[in-house]
């Protein structure tokens, strides 16, 4: 048995016990917390570009987990994505798929970065997701979008106060590993 293999069947149990397999679209007060929370992050931030960054992270997780047909928890549904059953739902689709929806709105108070937690371990699966931040401000002082950890419910935090994953920027992981080529190039590999 590999060490994936075998970290899987380890965590396979927790992905079950601990995600709901029904994603939810959040409501307005869900929205308005997040807002909240982004327009803290700078007095820079523009109150308007907050509101809609907030509304979009909601309202595009809920639209991909119907694309990814979200069904299962996490764990499970990597497995049917990684066996062909499924089209996507891996970790960094969601990071992606929710980095491009917001880019897309060309905020110009905001940024978007990408972020890997786990990349060293030989126990954990890594994990990427989104985070967004003021403009001009470090991955680490944003505020995570990961819409896989609870299964096509978005769940939200500081980066500094995620009690789940230490989180780095995507490039430098991607550097550490070599893998650096393969994004400037157009392919994503975490």
């Amino acid at each position: 048995m590999t060490l994936t293999r075998r970290n899987f069947l380890m965590l396979a149990p927790l992905g079950v016990a601990a995600c709901s397999a029904q994603p939810r679209p959040g409501s307005q007060s869900d929205a308005a917390a997040l807002a909240n929370a982004i327009r803290a992050l700078s007095p820079a931030v523009d109150t308007a570009e907050a509101n809609r960054a907030a509304q979009l992270a909601y309202a595009h997780t809920f639209a991909l987990a119907q694309a990814y047909q979200i069904t299962d928890p996490p764990l499970i549904h990597n497995a049917k994505v990684n066996a062909g059953r499924k089209p996507r739902g891996l970790c960094w689709h969601w990071a992606e798929d929710m980095e491009a929806r917001l880019k897309a709105e060309n905020f110009t108070t905001l940024s978007m970065h990408r972020a890997i937690a786990n990349a060293d371990s030989r126990i954990f699966i890594d994990h990427s997701t989104a985070v967004i931040s003021a403009q001009g401000a470090t991955m680490q002082d944003g505020i995570v979008l990961d819409p896989w950890r609870q299964g096509g419910t978005l769940f939200w935090s500081p980066v500094i106060t995620d009690r789940r994953y230490k989180w780095e920027e995507r490039e430098t992981v991607l550097r550490r590993y070599g893998r650096i080529r393969y994004v400037q190039q157009g392919a994503d590999v975490s």
